[in-house]
């Protein structure tokens, strides 16, 4: 039975395994939790002065350095001071150096948001007209490349050694004291330690170069180093590597004096450890909390106590359901794990799957705000998947319970006593027979040893020769070891068919196998889960999209007409000037389009002729000609004049001062 169902089993999990690996590798640099939801000047704005600085405004609080906001000419040189300045975390602001000429500009950002995750992003406005520009904008982002991938692999592995760790300590301390002195279930334990301790120093490191240049060398930076400790994220590392500290203490404390006192003497302190224990992984939990997304947002005072429990409710079910199974798999033949242990895991699990519901149902309202966040964004789409996997486990649950019912309920021997310790006593037994007749042979082969060794003496001293006597001696040595070596044997052989009786009961057979499946889910979940903790919420998503939204609504108000000033030179005698084209509001549809024609001092005057010309010729349409009307000196107007698409417009000002001296001039503008 074991043999056939075992393969299944296997494939199962490596099925399960495989699907976190791709959740794994589909978990790209940490989305953008801190949104851009406005500028100054607008994404593909067209202004016809040069702006004085620009600024940024943000959906939560950013940190920001010297170079956090750049302004990049078309040629890709900065053109600001470099010294960015914030009112109320939300919104910064660079300024920008005097008499900027024509182009299209690219403003390029990359901050920290609130909750420790980078927030990189670029677009592009224009003076004048847009232009030609040799700065890329597509591919802006933040904790990518060799240090984003460490960092990533960083957090998945804190948050396995945090449920190992919490989990496992919970299983021993509340469900089977007696598992304190299982070489597994230590090993479990203090793996869970050292995976977070080394994550955690590992995320110090690269903290600095994440949020910053993405560069490997800057991770052994100390300057940089010191910058991270006096962030929020850095003094969260810190406080976790101290808390591991005395995390450390309560192991030692777990698996030495409480391991070595007797079950009366074990009660006194279980309580001194489970709350020791207690506030060590609470402390824990909040050092996440206090830098995650619940440190943010919607009633942060109420969602860090509220993240901090399902943190720790997640680590007792998970990781206790990795001590059991380890237990079950590894655990030695003559320490099996008793039907009582796992009831009460089993009531442990159910009262945190309770936790999970309820803290779960408020951190999904605060973090999505609306039903449609569910399918519309990425977070509410993972949350779903989370949901049906933990409904799942819930259901994978239930079968451990039927067969923890069963095993608990073996029928007990003529003199009363379980069947569970029947079993432990008859494993005794054979232990204790098998050194008995171990004992004899050994007795037997000394008794030999010891008549060879007399007669060889007597033989010896007949001769005048001691060679015999050492050669008894030697003799007698390896009866001993062979005798030992028996031993061994025996006792190994009564082990093996211990666990053989153990592993052929139905009943705890078909406990492992559902605790096998069990842990495959967890394992999902617990990415899945931490795939959430790097995902920009829902409501901040959706709020990004409206904000995008009601910009670029903004970019084109019905007030807000595109001014371009065109300089143009006849070569004749006053044949110079400026010729300023306002179009009104400059969308798809009936635009008024309004033509000024002044002197280099700024004074009005008329000229013969002046012509306009649309084209776009992307879409190989037009020229599309406008005649205005003069309406004054230095005054023309047309209106009704249709543009019959979006997209970048040459706008052409055909100029005749005199009857044989006339220049055609253009500029760019983007339309609708």
């Amino acid at each position: 039975m074991t043999q056939t169902i075992a393969p299944r089993l296997r494939t199962l999990v490596l099925l399960l395994l495989a699907a976190a690996c791709a959740l794994l590798a589909g978990a790209g640099p940490a989305s953008a939790h801190a949104a851009l939801t406005g500028s100054d000047p607008r994404e593909g704005a067209v202004v016809d002065r040069a702006p004085a600085q620009v600024s940024l405004t943000f959906s939560e609080s950013v940190s920001m350095d010297d170079d956090s906001l750049r302004v990049l000419d078309p040629k890709g040189k900065r053109v600001d001071d470099g010294k960015p300045s914030g009112t109320g975390g939300t919104t910064y602001s660079v300024k920008l150096h005097a008499g900027l000429p024509d182009g299209t500009y690219t403003v390029s950002y990359q901050v920290v948001s609130a909750d420790s995750h980078p927030v990189a992003g670029a677009y592009t406005f224009s003076i004048g007209a847009p232009s030609e520009t040799s700065v890329a904008v597509s591919g802006q982002s933040a904790g990518g490349g060799v240090v984003g991938g460490l960092y990533g692999v960083g957090r998945y592995v804190s948050y396995a050694g945090f449920a190992v760790l919490v989990g496992g300590a919970a299983f021993v301390l509340a469900c089977w004291p007696r598992g304190s002195g299982v070489r597994v279930l230590q090993r479990v334990v203090v793996s869970g330690w050292l995976a977070l301790t080394a994550a955690t120093l590992l995320l110090l490191l690269l903290r600095g170069s994440y949020t910053g240049s993405g560069k490997f060398a800057d991770v052994f930076d100390l300057n940089l180093l010191g910058e991270v400790l006096q962030t929020k994220a850095g003094a969260a590392l810190v406080s976790r590597l101290l808390l591991l500290a005395a995390a450390a203490l309560f192991i030692a404390v777990l698996f030495g004096a409480y391991d070595k006192r007797e079950d009366e003497e074990k009660r006194d302190l279980t309580f001194g450890l489970a709350v020791g224990g207690s506030v060590v992984a609470a402390g824990l939990a909040a050092t996440w909390a206090m830098s995650e997304h619940a440190s943010v947002g919607l009633q942060a005072g109420l969602a860090m106590p509220v993240d901090v429990v399902h943190l720790i409710a997640v680590a007792t079910w998970l990781g206790g359901l990795t001590a059991l199974l380890v237990a079950l798999y590894r655990g030695p033949a003559d320490t099996p794990v008793p039907a009582l242990a796992v009831r009460r895991f089993s009531r442990v699990a159910f009262g945190s799957v309770i936790a999970l519901v309820v803290t779960g149902t408020y951190q999904s309202w605060r973090q999505l705000g609306s039903w449609t966040a569910f399918t519309d964004t990425r977070y509410g789409q993972l949350l779903l998947v989370k949901i049906g996997l933990v409904a799942v486990l819930v259901g994978v649950a239930h079968f451990s319970r039927r067969w923890t019912a069963q095993l608990a309920e073996a029928a007990p021997d003529v003199a009363g006593v379980p069947a569970a310790r029947r079993a432990e006593k008859g494993a005794g037994k054979a232990s204790g027979s098998a050194a008995a007749k171990a004992g004899t042979k050994t007795s037997g082969n000394a008794k030999v040893a010891e008549k060879e060794s007399g007669t060889a003496k007597a033989s010896g001293t007949a001769k005048g020769s001691g060679g015999a006597k050492g050669s008894g001696g030697a003799k007698g040595s390896g009866g001993s070891q062979r005798a030992a070596q028996l031993a061994r044997q025996r006792a190994a052989v009564d082990a093996a068919r211990q666990k053989r009786q153990r592993d052929a009961d139905p009943n705890r057979f078909g406990l492992r196998r559902s605790v096998l499946a069990e842990a495959g889910i967890a394992v999902v979940l617990l990415v899945v889960t931490t795939v959430l903790t790097q995902t920009e919420p829902g409501r901040t998503e959706e709020e990004a999209k409206a904000a995008g939204g009601s910009s670029a609504a903004a970019s084109t108000p019905s007030t807000g007409a595109v001014t371009l000033d065109m300089p143009f030179d006849t070569g004749a005698q006053n044949g110079k000037g400026v010729v300023r084209v306002e179009l009104d509001p400059a969308r798809v549809g009936a635009n008024d389009l309004h033509l000024y024609v002044e002197r280099p001092d700024g004074t009005a005057f008329d000229i013969p002729e002046v012509k306009v010309a649309l084209t776009q010729k992307a879409k190989d349409i037009g020229p599309l000609p406008v005649a205005p009307d003069h309406i004054t000196t230095g005054h023309w107007s047309a209106s009704g004049v249709q543009i019959p698409m979006a997209g970048d417009w040459e706008v052409a000002v055909t100029v005749r001062t005199s009857d044989i001296d006339q220049v055609t001039i253009s500029k760019n503008t983007q339309i609708g």
